[in-house]
């Protein structure tokens, strides 16, 4: 049984037990406004130690400047989590960021990564957000898993994400 909790600083160290590897056959790229398919076939590794370093310190700095973690748990074992940035975005400020999200691979594809999005669209209501912003990975998995959320291309590209990550595909989440 999946439980759903609120993640502490405390908790950053659980990160490294999410399986974030998949098989990606299938790429997006932004041309011209529209998504082009980009035919692609290697495997993503798990983390290695770097990128569990890059993620922690991530995760820190939204929950220290009060960003707002879920975690998925199946007892003790971590496996899905989001993070909600601390930053409002937008010309009207009315944007929160989905900053991290992962779903474990063995765990995808049965209601975890929705349930973490429904939990990060009620806290950016609540702070009083009008938007989900999410630079997504430009995977066909992770596109498709937020356009089924609701989501689509955004109107606005965020300048500061889109010079983090140019190849991220730029999406809004009216809440």
């Amino acid at each position: 049984m999946i439980s759903y909790r609120i993640m502490s600083q405390e908790q950053a160290a659980k990160l490294k037990e999410i399986d974030r590897s998949e098989h990606i056959d299938l790429i997006y790229e932004m041309r011209d406004g529209k998504l082009a398919e980009i035919s692609a076939n290697h495997e993503c590794p798990n983390w290695n130690e770097e990128s569990v370093t890059e993620l922690k310190e991530r995760f820190l700095h939204e929950l220290r400047n009060g960003g707002f973690a879920i975690g998925a748990f199946d007892g003790d074992r971590l496996v899905g989590f989001g993070v909600l940035a601390h930053k409002f975005r937008g010309k009207q400020h009315d944007r929160l960021q989905v900053d991290l999200m992962y779903v474990s691979r063995s765990r995808r594809r049965r209601g975890i990564g929705t349930r973490i999005m429904e939990e990060l669209s009620a806290e950016a209501r609540r702070r009083g957000a009008s938007y989900l912003y999410i630079s997504s990975t430009e995977t066909r998995s992770a596109v498709s898993f937020y356009t089924s959320a609701g989501s689509q291309i955004a109107d606005e590209i965020d300048e500061e994400l889109f010079n983090k990550e140019p190849l991220d595909i730029h999406m809004i989440r009216r809440l």
